[in-house]
């Protein structure tokens, strides 16, 4: 266990440098009674801030945000921000506007860094009210806040733009929609408009597609990888924000391709495969609540090879260097 000092106080131009890199989405560990294991989200947090992650969102879509209770995010973003010390935690928050002000109000309150608000549930928006849904969110909190544009929340140029001259705290936009060409659009409109330095632009559909949103123009990422391995998305990082894309090519082919394509294999692996690899390597993380799909014994054979082969560090492994003084793992 680290120690680790005072927390920072965050304002949304302090988040700012911190979302130019790698952002881990660690899974939701659940016990043997399926209740939230609180010590075990401490743990992967006290990891993750000692990996070179630039910060840690909690809970996200890989730790299931959509399966827990209320009380359940709150506390998973309570214990996270214990556990990342100087490392900023970003709260999920939405659904709707009400609870999600409620959870934004926690988040700050418990030393969260920023709050990526979630698109609102069930209801088709309708395009203005879509951007009061986030102001209202962003008006229970100070801190920075990061759209998350993905299924209900379908975004154009020109509403982004209304978005940020309507909600002052908005430091970065996070597309996860997989549209690159539609994340160009928006931030040329935006940033020929409001500066280039308004936004941090996000991508946000997984470490499969770092090289072409970076390519149009992205500065950071949200990544599922770093759950059991943040130093392969740290390398990620490196190489796409250095212009390196023949070794973002190969790095791709190696590392993520390979976990990606079990990923899409069946509905729900894009989270209980990063649980079936944290549980293989020695952490604790049980399965992944319904209805999503848990990895069969096949899946689960080919996922350990597959760690074996990329000699990913085990729990023990990182334990054994941390008591030695050295948290650095290969890449």
């Amino acid at each position: 266990m680290t120690v680790r000092s005072a927390h920072t106080a965050w304002t949304p131009d302090a988040i700012r440098p911190h979302l130019k890199g790698a952002l881990a989405f660690p899974i939701t560990p659940f016990a043997e009674d399926g209740t939230v294991d609180l010590d075990a989200i401490y743990d992967n947090g006290d990891f993750l801030a000692d990996s070179g992650i630039s910060a840690i969102v909690a809970p996200s879509g890989t730790g299931e945000i959509f399966a827990l209770t209320p009380d359940e995010a709150n506390a998973v973003v309570a214990r996270t921000v214990e556990a990342a010390g100087d490392t900023p935690v970003i709260a999920a928050a939405g659904f709707g506007p009400r609870l999600g002000a409620e959870m934004a109000q926690f988040a700050e309150e418990a030393g969260a860094a920023a709050i990526m608000i979630v698109p609102p549930y069930y209801g088709k928006p309708d395009p203005e009210a879509l951007i009061d849904y986030y102001a209202d969110i962003a008006s229970a909190t100070s801190l920075g806040i990061i759209p998350y544009a993905r299924d209900a929340a379908l975004f154009t140029p020109r509403m982004v733009e209304k978005l940020v001259e309507a909600v002052p705290n908005v430091v970065a936009f996070k597309d996860g929609r997989g549209d690159v060409r539609l994340f160009q659009q928006i931030r040329e409109y935006v940033s020929e408009r409001l500066g280039p330095e308004r936004l941090v632009w996000l991508a946000g559909t997984g470490d499969d597609l770092v090289g072409p949103y970076f390519a149009a123009g992205a500065e950071g990422f949200t990544s599922s990888l770093a759950c059991f391995w943040p130093e392969a998305s740290v390398e990620l990082f490196r190489l796409a924000s250095t212009g390196n894309y023949a070794g973002l090519s190969e790095y791709h082919a190696r590392v993520v391709r390979p976990f990606y394509a079990l990923r899409q294999r069946r509905p729900g692996y894009e989270v209980s495969v990063m649980k079936a690899a944290m549980e293989i390597l020695g952490h604790k993380a049980g399965p992944a609540r319904s209805p999503l799909a848990n990895p069969g014994a096949e899946d689960r054979a080919e996922l350990a090879a597959l760690l074996g082969e990329l000699a990913v560090p085990t729990a023990s492994q990182r334990a054994a260097r941390r008591a030695a003084g050295n948290v650095a793992v290969p890449a």
